[in-house]
């Protein structure tokens, strides 16, 4: 019998040659059309960003959309890096199924694309990470100043232009399969239109205006979505050129602490590809990693199961050579 993690690994062991199966969840290849909608996501909150500093130093905006940036922000952000991320991609924990469904809504209204083309790019990064075949290397066009440079360019937000090369069926045949999470990734443009719309309605029904809806929509639609966005494609950028190593792992990613709580833990990116099935990222004493405490709270309320927390000796067996036992003692975390 068949394993969700068995799935889960011969997906992430697909050849990127095999020959691009029947279009599914909107095609393999991204159309001019969508191509423009992708250019329009982007680029308008990003837009919105920009502005946003000269509109808080004199007017524009309130606690009001300070708080409904906080809160979709970190919605959408523990949907991506909860669900999409370490539920979806790499099976970290298990979930109950209005759990499951729960974390592939939230996720999708980052607006960061549907959710069976997302996991099946991101299983593809993680089979050929910082090598040919992984969509977005900062080290694609080698090693130079201008060459890295042109590479975090890439990685940052240019590979998403790129003609789609990953298979979904091939690398994410479990959720393919599955008509809820089929149906969800489908429904990508309506997750989209509720994303954006929710902090501009709660926002005009709580101040009773027109204004308090286009504010809020600012704060907490467009410089949301823009913010989000940086956060996350630094993960792919900034984390794969920079940062400290502690463990051993195949590729360049670091850890870059200062993306800690802007990312829910994600930028403790080391750790993650040296143990890419973990369900916790920041295992160092002082990690902030808030995506393993909801999990672990999950799991305390019976949502979530077979989490796999990892242990301070499968840890250190990942640890770079050099340091002692006991410092390697005072800095792990506790498992648990």
């Amino acid at each position: 019998m068949t394993t969700s993690s068995d799935v889960i690994g011969d997906a992430q062991g697909a050849s990127p040659d095999s020959p691009l199966p029947s279009a599914t969840l909107g095609g393999e290849q991204k159309r001019s059309i969508e191509q423009i909608t992708l250019l329009l996501f982007i680029t308008v909150p990003f837009l919105a960003l920009v502005a946003a500093v000269p509109l808080a130093w004199g007017w524009g905006v309130s606690w009001l959309d300070i708080g409904l940036l906080v809160f979709f922000y970190y919605l959408g952000c523990h949907g991506i890096t909860i669900g999409f991320h370490r539920h979806f991609t790499h099976g970290s924990f298990k979930a109950k199924r209005p759990l499951k469904i729960a974390l592939a809504i939230a996720g999708s209204m980052a607006v960061e694309g549907p959710l069976v083309r997302w996991v099946a790019d991101h299983r593809r990064h993680h089979k050929f990470s910082d090598a040919e075949g992984d969509p977005h290397s900062p080290w694609r066009y080698g090693e130079t100043v201008p060459a890295l440079m042109k590479g975090l360019v890439w990685a940052h937000i240019g590979w998403m232009f790129d003609e789609e090369q990953t298979p979904q069926e091939k690398y994410a045949p479990d959720l393919v399969k599955d008509p809820a999470m089929r149906a969800i990734s489908r429904q990508f443009v309506l997750w989209t239109v509720l994303s954006l719309a929710l902090p501009a309605l709660i926002g005009g029904l709580v101040t009773m205006s027109w204004w308090g809806a286009a504010t809020a929509f600012f704060w907490g639609s467009l410089v949301r979505v823009a913010l989000l966005h940086h956060v996350t494609w630094s993960i792919n950028s900034i984390c794969h050129a920079v940062g400290k190593r502690p463990f051993r792992s195949r590729d360049r990613s670091g850890n870059v602490w200062w993306l800690a709580v802007l990312s829910c833990g994600e930028s403790w990116h080391n750790l993650h590809h040296a143990d890419p099935t973990s369900a916790r990222h920041g295992v160092m004493r002082g990690q902030l990693d808030s995506s393993a405490r909801i999990i672990r709270w999950c799991e305390q309320l019976g949502w979530a199961y077979d989490v796999r927390w990892p242990s301070r000796s499968r840890i250190d067996s990942k640890r770079n050579a050099g340091g002692g036992s006991a410092r390697r003692k005072e800095e792990t975390a506790q498992a648990a």
